[in-house]
């Protein structure tokens, strides 16, 4: 997430006028700026702009930021994420016994229903987490289970889904064993792929689960009422969920908009509460008194694709980095709050043993933009290939601000490697993910948001044959930097966080990706929408506990 962004992390630029939707800072005053419209407003619904489909329903299947950060607001799992990042109690009645070596948790299940008036039972957990680790169901996030007992045992064939370590013990009782002690633990319960299943329902849907509205079940402060495809969705209040007192909003509406124009004209025309601005617009409003800027710690990057003879070329790879210009990329054609990336693991995130955060620990870059040093590299990738010229295809989201960063990496890249060619195939979010699953692409402009908070969330995507990978990467001394910092090092803080930055060093030594920024967001965001709570990891917001100030 959360990639997702689940995460995944899943979180993209194709959705981009929805993540400023969902990323609202509280505010207590009362404003009316001059993109006109007013502070009040008579119901409790919320309006927003989504720049994608919802690509899937099915927790056990997501990956993106779209579907989860939907999901976070018709499911539940153990834990939610509340305000400031804090976990709280979902489907969990109370704080579980965790035993004195800390990996065994004992939960007891509140009583609580599904929105086809079935009772969320231990067992839907051990159903749905069954589910994810099963081979046959080909969940890409998978792996985010690993901490699990015979998770990946089971993951790699080598034991039975039966054999996970999680146990219902009567329909109140959740019994969970961990390889080792997880200090996230808590937060990572609140991720989608850990969600409860309802099997008899998803059974009984066969290979239409998740597809419509009423293919799914939802056991959270809201369900998904109506999907309209590539239009519009409707979410509306739960009546039956456990804690439907706090849930203030009757109705949340998302209309499916890929450019920033047409957002733009639907916030002005008080069609939708909040918007994303992109270079343009935040000329034209930064003066606005609903403007508001915020750093995310989501990080955008050039996935390489080493199934393709050229990019298989590690000199090819370091020449691409090097041949763009990231600081202008940021201030030209973003100029939202986003920075240049050199890096993985963004900055200002999270913080190791001894209180130093991440970036501090590791250093600030991995390489620089340098058109000589691009240049050297190429030659010699040319050399050792026996090429003059190559011809590569960028796969490319479909919106508006992709389209251009796109055109950008065509013009620097083919201005500064001689003899490239770079042909664009802009694809809708959907078709996008799966071309990437599949690895049928040369390279991707692709980006990632935690999951929860650890470097981890974004270092394993990277593992040999890795569910999130894509790209047929494969270093045996990085595969072995993650399974120690995983395992053996978890009872030691300070080696495994050593392990972690070595590991995202080897990265960056064989040019695995090329960075290009992370995330920051300039958005305008109506004064009457209250406690929209935006997370750094997992799902991008919360609304169960939004409300409208009328």
């Amino acid at each position: 997430m959360k990639k997702k962004f689940s995460l995944l992390l899943v979180l993209l630029l194709a959705v981009s006028t929805f993540l400023a939707a969902c990323g609202g800072d509280k505010t207590d005053s009362k404003k009316e700026g001059a993109a006109g419209g007013s502070d009040k407003k008579d119901e409790q619904v919320l309006n927003l702009a989504v720049g994608s489909e919802i690509p899937s329903m099915d927790s056990a299947l997501a990956t993106d930021s779209v579907s989860f950060n939907v999901m976070n607001s018709v499911l539940e799992g153990l834990y939610r994420l509340g305000e400031n990042d804090e976990a709280v109690l979902g489907m969990a009645e109370k704080e579980p016994e965790i035993s004195e070596d800390g990996t065994k948790y004992t939960f007891t299940i509140r009583d609580a229903k599904w929105s086809n008036g079935d009772p969320v039972t231990a067992q839907d957990f051990v159903y749905g987490w069954q589910r994810v680790v099963d081979p046959k169901t080909a969940s890409e996030y998978s792996y985010i289970l690993a901490d699990v007992k015979n998770a990946s045992k089971i993951i790699d064939g080598k034991a039975k889904p039966e054999e996970l370590g999680i146990k219902a013990e009567g329909d109140k009782t959740l019994v969970i064993e961990l390889n080792q002690p997880v200090t996230y633990f808590k937060e990572l319960l609140s991720f989608a792929t850990f969600y409860p299943q309802n099997q008899k329902f998803i059974e009984e849907q066969g290979d239409q689960y998740g597809l419509e509205a009423d293919t799914a079940v939802y056991n959270g402060p809201f369900v998904l009422s109506e999907w309209n495809h590539e239009q519009n969705f409707k979410l509306t209040k739960n009546k039956d969920y456990w804690d439907a007192e706090t849930v203030k909003l009757e109705e949340v509406n998302f209309n499916v908009v890929k450019d920033t124009t047409t957002a733009v004209n639907l916030y002005e025309t008080n069609k939708i509460d909040t918007v994303r601005l992109n270079s343009e617009f935040v000329d034209k409003y930064k003066d606005d008194e609903n403007f508001n800027v915020m750093g995310e710690a989501a990080v955008y990057f050039l996935r390489l694709n080493e199934k393709n003879e050229v990019l298989a070329n590690v000199n090819a790879r370091k020449a691409f980095d090097s041949a763009y210009d990231k600081e202008g990329m940021v201030d030209v054609i973003l100029n939202n709050g986003s920075v240049p990336a050199y890096y993985l693991v963004p900055k200002d995130f999270v913080s190791g043993p001894d209180g130093t955060e991440y970036r501090e620990t590791a250093g600030e870059a991995y390489g620089s933009f340098d058109a000589e040093k691009a240049k050297e590299y190429w030659e010699k990738a040319k050399k050792e290939l026996g090429i003059d010229k190559a011809e590569l295809t960028l796969l490319n989201y479909d919106d508006e601000n992709s389209s251009k960063i796109g055109e950008y990496f065509k013009e620097q890249l083919e201005q500064h490697l001689d003899g490239l060619t770079v042909n664009i195939k802009k694809q809708p979010f959907k078709q996008k993910l799966k071309l990437e699953s599949d690895g049928d692409y040369d390279f991707s402009f692709a980006g990632w948001g935690p999951d929860y908070p650890d470097p981890m969330t974004f270092l394993d995507m990277f593992v040999t044959d890795g569910g999130h990978n894509q790209m047929a990467y494969s270093n045996k001394e990085f595969d072995k930097k993650i399974e120690q910092a995983k395992g053996e090092l978890a009872g030691d803080p300070e080696k495994r966080w050593q392990a972690m930055v070595d590991a995202e060093k080897i990265l960056f030594d064989d040019q695995a990706i090329s960075p290009i920024y992370q995330r920051g967001a300039s958005y305008l965001q109506r004064p009457y929408v209250k406690n929209l709570y935006r997370h750094t990891f997992g799902a991008d917001n919360s609304f169960k506990w939004t409300y409208i100030e009328n």
